[in-house]
């Protein structure tokens, strides 16, 4: 009897490390739950994002309609597909923006949307939300020195390149014209100087270019500034249309014609009414919801372009 006793303890024993070792036995096909050890101790699969499932947006400015336009974009697709997105604003200033996405970070995202204020600067930052397995998508602008996983963002060369051929085509050959350049550093002005100058060199004088930090009232004082030195300008290309717009209002009724890049609301209406000449027809509304769009992606482990681009239109009169 106490043979029999003893042996059946033992497989008792026996029975219960086995079952602590399988785990629980899964039903109907279905795989076992995992307890929450389980879950800390696994990884995730490859190409799956970690985090909460939330995105989160670091936008250059939104004292600026288009970044508007473009956040609400991202919101309304947010919004549509039940995604929880964090917009947080560095005001154009690229030393918040680092602050910003540490934050994020903090935050516990799975993707990070980044419109970055400088390409330079905000590599850093990326590298540390790359380091932590969030995946990154630039939006607009690039992230230098990085490679994301998704760069949506319109083709600025070949929207400024035509933006200045039409603006030679007014002026003629030889004309006097200046430029008005966005935010030193970041990718926009980059691209869009590159346009710019690729049509304006051997066919046009450019007298000056100077920065207006894609700012209305900047692109205003920096053109009174350029018309002292340079009164016979005959034409303007602009990085953006609030600069344009600026310097529409430094100009203030002379015969010079300006060209501006994004085709906001004011400018569309600038154009119309003969106050400019043209400006480039950007998305960016749509560049917002593809951002979005894509990060959902990312988080579900599906692949995705690294590049995905927008196409932009000449718009005149």
């Amino acid at each position: 009897m106490k043979m029999k006793k003893l042996t059946g303890i033992l497989l008792a024993a026996v029975l219960t490390f086995s079952l602590a070792g399988c785990g629980a036995v899964s039903v109907d096909g279905e795989a076992p739950a995992k307890t929450s050890a389980d879950a800390g101790e696994s990884a995730p699969a490859e190409g799956e994002s970690t985090g909460s499932g939330s995105v989160g947006l670091a936008i250059s400015t939104l004292n600026n309609p288009f970044f508007v336009t473009l956040s609400e974009g991202a919101q309304a697709a947010a919004k549509e597909n039940n995604v929880e997105l964090i917009v947080v604003d560095a005001g154009d200033d690229a030393a918040k923006q680092t602050s910003d996405i540490e934050d994020l970070i903090s935050r516990n995202i799975s993707v990070l949307i980044v419109n970055p204020v400088d390409s330079d600067a905000v590599a850093p930052a990326v590298k540390d939300a790359m380091a932590k397995g969030i995946k990154v998508v630039s939006v607009d602008r690039v992230v230098n020195g990085v490679e994301v996983d998704c760069a949506i963002a319109s083709d600025n060369v070949a929207g400024a390149k035509a933006a200045t051929e039409y603006l030679i085509s007014l002026v003629g050959e030889g004309a006097k014209v200046a430029e008005l350049q966005g935010v030193p550093g970041a990718s926009a002005t980059i691209d869009r100087g590159e346009g710019f100058h690729q049509a304006a060199d051997e066919a046009l004088d450019v007298v000056s270019s100077q920065t207006a930090n894609f700012n209305r009232s900047e692109g205003m004082t920096v053109m009174e500034n350029m018309l002292q030195a340079n009164p016979d300008i005959q034409g303007v290309f602009a990085h953006n249309d609030e600069m344009a717009l600026g310097a529409v209002e430094a100009i203030a009724g002379k015969e010079i014609l300006v060209v501006g890049f994004d085709a906001t609301d004011d400018a569309l209406t600038a154009v119309s009414g003969g106050k400019m000449a043209a400006t480039v027809a950007q998305k960016p509304d749509l560049m917002g919801a593809t951002a979005v769009e894509t990060a959902i992606k990312l988080i579900a482990g599906e692949a995705v372009e690294k590049e995905i681009p927008v196409e932009v239109e000449l718009v005149t009169e």
